[in-house]
């Protein structure tokens, strides 16, 4: 009697926990799993705009081998990540060190820095595009001031891509300063205070304990902007106009995507993209988790 009770009981917990999770599990299933399956049929289908479809295999994988756009795509890619993450990571830290500190107005300058992560980033590439325009941008006619002439930011091909950067990297310092801020908040003072018995300074309890008892959260925000970064879209969309001869220098492959799918209605070709994109990523994050334990320190 007593066993058939403590089974009946344990079926009730699995039932609940079972119910509890499942709106979770199918709103995944809905928006994430299905759609990504889905995506993976459609790369072996030369689907065009208009939904019909025919079975092609690998025909548009043997086509992105020797797309010369995917590749400069890619490496457009590859240089804006290369660049955005490693200064995005150190601002990031560097910010939330410092508003780790007691300082007067210590909530507004808070709050100013988080602004960016919950603006669209719509709304942000306008702003930028206004500020960084050659012609009336405010940028430039600061410089212009003192005698400068400013530069072609989002139309010169060469400066292009880095304009986006600046802005790729100033829209997602505070996300992840605020992240990094709570791991500073959960270090024990008695580690500096132990520190400062021994008479070390501010840069020795900086890399001695606040980095070394961080690395989870920092682990944590690389891999998180490391990811972001290779889906960069909506500032080179929102800031780079279409018939610019600077789109070429600075497109993405999620544009690159974007342009198959929607503006030359080859929906096959361009899922198989996103599946390489897919596959990019997920190589880089499983050599981050494979290495982590080589600097990330959970104790």
């Amino acid at each position: 009697m007593r066993v058939r009770t403590i089974s009946k009981k344990k079926s009730s917990n699995y039932f609940w926990a079972y119910l509890m999770i499942a709106p979770l599990v199918i709103g995944l299933s809905i928006f994430y799993i299905i759609p990504f399956f889905s995506n993976l049929f459609i790369s072996f289908t030369n689907m065009g705009p208009f939904g019909t479809y025919k079975f092609i295999g690998i025909e548009n994988y043997k086509k992105i081998l020797v797309d010369p756009n995917f590749y400069l795509a890619f490496k457009n890619t590859f240089i804006y990540t290369l660049i955005s993450v490693p200064i995005t990571i150190i601002l990031s830290i560097i910010l939330a060190v410092l508003l780790n500190s007691d300082i007067k107005g210590l909530s507004i300058y808070r709050t100013v820095y988080f602004l960016p992560a919950i603006t669209m980033p719509a709304a942000i590439s306008m702003v930028w595009r206004w500020l960084l325009n050659s012609d009336f941008g405010l940028i430039n006619f600061t410089l212009s001031k003192f005698g400068i002439q400013g530069p072609g930011w989002v139309t010169n091909p060469k400066i292009a891509l880095y304009s986006v950067i600046i802005v790729g990297v100033w829209s997602k310092v505070g996300y992840n300063m605020i992240i990094l801020l709570a791991g500073l908040q959960g270090i024990s003072k008695a580690y500096y205070e132990a520190a400062e018995i021994d008479g070390a300074g501010t840069f020795k309890k900086f890399f001695s304990i606040t980095i070394p008892l961080l690395t989870p959260t920092i682990f944590f925000v690389v891999i998180m902007t490391l990811i972001g970064s290779f889906q960069v879209f909506e500032y080179i969309f929102m800031m780079i106009p279409n018939n610019s001869v600077a789109l070429e220098s600075t497109q993405s492959v999620v544009y690159l995507f974007y342009k198959n799918a929607f503006m030359l209605g080859e929906k096959g070709y361009a899922s198989a993209i996103s599946i390489i994109l897919f596959l990019v990523i997920m190589v880089f994050t499983f050599i981050q988790l494979k290495f982590q334990n080589k600097w990330v320190h959970y104790d």
